[in-house]
């Protein structure tokens, strides 16, 4: 089985670990600049990591929330449900200087491919 790989993000502003045999889809299509995608060939399952907007109006765990939601409402999501939120130790992060604090929110949308339908 393919190791775990370091992969760079955004010009290598950061990284992820890679799950074996992730595809960076922008070698496949055009992927927006705010946005890294990664695909498995054989799940079917999706990796996106998407910049966002600062949104004032909602902070902390309900932020998280806010633009997993808001992701799903653009890219047209028939389901969309969060799993868990959890907040992230600020010294484990690059950022620990630039935020106040940070959440990992794990869920599942369920969008249809381009060209397709659900």
């Amino acid at each position: 089985m393919e190791p775990t790989r370091n992969c760079p993000l955004f010009g290598g502003a950061f990284s992820a670990i890679l799950p074996p045999g992730a595809i960076d889809v922008s070698d496949l299509r055009p992927v927006p600049d705010n946005q890294e995608v990664f695909c498995h060939p054989v799940t079917d399952q999706s990796l996106i990591v998407e910049l966002l907007e600062l949104q004032a109006h909602v902070r902390g765990e309900a932020a998280a929330r806010y633009h997993f939601e808001d992701v799903g409402g653009v890219q047209g999501a028939r389901a969309v449900h969060v799993l868990s939120v959890q907040p992230l130790c600020l010294e484990n992060l690059s950022l620990r200087g630039s935020c106040q604090d940070a959440w990992f929110l794990s869920g599942k949308q369920q969008v249809a491919k381009e060209n397709q339908q659900l």
